[in-house]
């Protein structure tokens, strides 16, 4: 597992971050749930995909230029036929460096960031939130050293504010919170294991439910 993680590490380290793809491979060998996908590099494979899988999908730019796929227009979700599917990758092909496309399956949950920091002082630092595009406008997250402990876990869902939403609020569908337990411990792995190479690492949304805690997007920014 770890050879692979470095080799894709190594393969990236010209550009200075890991690309959705390669992220997400990461992950999965990290024992993350990611959704299925498929880096497309050409329509047709875009296609098959969408073939195989049904849609509707969620469609992402690669490009070692676009670290911020949102802000260059680089993300489509809710794409639910072929002709759209078309569209959007011929669009996309016109940002910078284009390299193909992510398609992936739409998956649905609470949001949620996960994230990691490289502290010169402490050491990598992995935090906790509320996420989606309102991460910044709410900033309810929550802080913690690595490696995470199951009581560090506990006491992380328990500050968030908005911990009821995960809860079940009004009704809805509570979280599998066990599963989201077991994401952030296989993520907190995951930082220790690869210390020595990232700056940050956003998992932005991870969308938790009943059945699944899947990391929708994720980015990594290696050490300089």
């Amino acid at each position: 597992m770890l050879n692979e993680i470095v080799e894709i590490i190594e393969a990236a380290r010209p550009h200075g971050w890991v690309m959705e793809p390669g992220a997400k491979r990461i992950l999965a060998l990290g024992g993350i749930d990611v959704p299925r996908y498929r880096w497309a590099k050409s329509v047709d494979e875009a296609v098959a995909f969408c073939r195989d899988n049904g849609y509707p999908v969620a469609v992402k730019v690669v490009s070692p230029s676009v670290v911020h796929k949102s802000d260059a227009g680089g993300v489509a979700v809710g794409i639910r036929d072929e002709e759209s599917l078309i569209s959007v990758y011929e669009r996309f092909s016109r940002l910078p460096d284009f390299a193909g496309v992510v398609v992936e399956e739409m998956v649905k949950g609470v949001e949620l960031i996960i994230g990691a920091k490289m502290d010169y002082q402490f050491g990598p630092v992995i935090l906790l939130g509320m996420g989606g595009t309102g991460t910044e406008i709410y900033q309810d997250v929550t802080i913690r050293l690595a490696p995470l402990s199951e009581n560090d876990v506990c006491a992380m869902f328990n500050r968030l504010k908005g911990r009821r939403l995960l809860e079940g609020y009004r009704n809805a569908e509570a979280v599998d919170m066990g599963k989201l337990s077991r994401t952030l411990l296989a993520f907190s792995a995951l930082v220790m294991d690869m210390a020595e190479h990232f700056e940050s690492i956003d998992l932005n949304p991870v969308m938790c439910a009943k059945e699944r805690c899947v990391a929708a997007d994720a980015r990594i920014i290696l050490k300089k």
